[in-house]
């Protein structure tokens, strides 16, 4: 085999599981599976679903994490809507640790994904402002990454790719998304443990509940301070590096 066909062939190799997982996202949008997943179904579905909890739980939760990572790892988008669906199915607490486990694991494989097929490849053709920053974020990935995962401000997925670009240590990467994603995680959880109250009222009026129904104003101001909060040090690390260096 020719150099050319060897390299080719290692190519194809490091883009398959991109690739699989861009054809998994296109599957699910071609078979509808996201009407499945949205606050409608849970209205219209919740009793046979919470039943079938009750009488099914460790295999039901096992179901609900396997979910959780194919939706992450496919990028749909439905997080917020599967962990308000394990609030309500399994309480906040249980229901917000697998969810915990389910969106780690999810992304996990996004972002080795990602870097097997790109990662190297951008590494390499990176320069200036975006080499610098690339750079400081290797070296404070922890920090930043938490801080990413304790505000939401981008989607998911995006975090999970752009991580993978920027070089950052799978343990690191796990570390981070794990426990910044904890509070998110747990408050979602704990408003789909209430949940049913609303998703009654949305059908008395004649809608379908929405997210906006249940994140308020304050909880979304909770997470930016915490997200303030947890970045604090690191500018301070900063500052004093900048000092030093002078």
């Amino acid at each position: 085999m020719s150099n050319k066909a060897t390299s080719l062939h290692e190519r194809l190799i490091r883009l398959a599981p991109v690739g699989i997982l861009v054809l998994g996202l296109a599957v699910g949008y071609a078979l509808g599976l996201e009407k499945y997943l949205s606050l409608g179904y849970l209205a219209e579905q919740r009793q046979a679903m919470r039943a079938y909890v009750d009488g099914n739980a460790v295999w039901s939760a096992l179901l609900f994490v396997g979910a959780y990572i194919l939706a992450v790892a496919f990028s749909f988008p439905a997080a917020s809507v599967l962990t308000i669906f394990g609030g309500f199915l399994f309480g906040w607490l249980l229901g917000g640790a697998l969810v915990a486990v389910g969106a780690t694991i999810g992304a996990s494989i996004l972002f080795l994904a990602t870097r097997s097929a790109f990662g190297s490849f951008l590494r390499q053709r990176v320069d200036g402002v975006v080499k610098k920053l690339a750079d400081g974020f290797r070296k404070n990935a922890f920090s930043y990454l938490f801080v990413i995962r304790l505000a939401p401000v981008f989607p998911f997925f995006v975090v999970n790719i752009a991580a993978a670009l920027f070089d950052i240590s799978l343990g690191r990467f796990v570390a981070a998304t794990f426990l910044g994603i904890l509070p998110g995680t747990f408050a979602y959880a704990y408003l789909g443990q209430g949940v049913d109250s609303v998703l009654v009222a949305a059908q008395a009026a004649g809608r379908e509940a929405q997210i906006s129904d249940l994140v308020t104003r304050e909880i979304t101001i909770a997470f930016f301070t915490l997200a303030v909060v947890a970045l604090i040090p690191t500018v301070v690390k900063q500052v004093r590096q900048r000092r030093g260096g002078v």
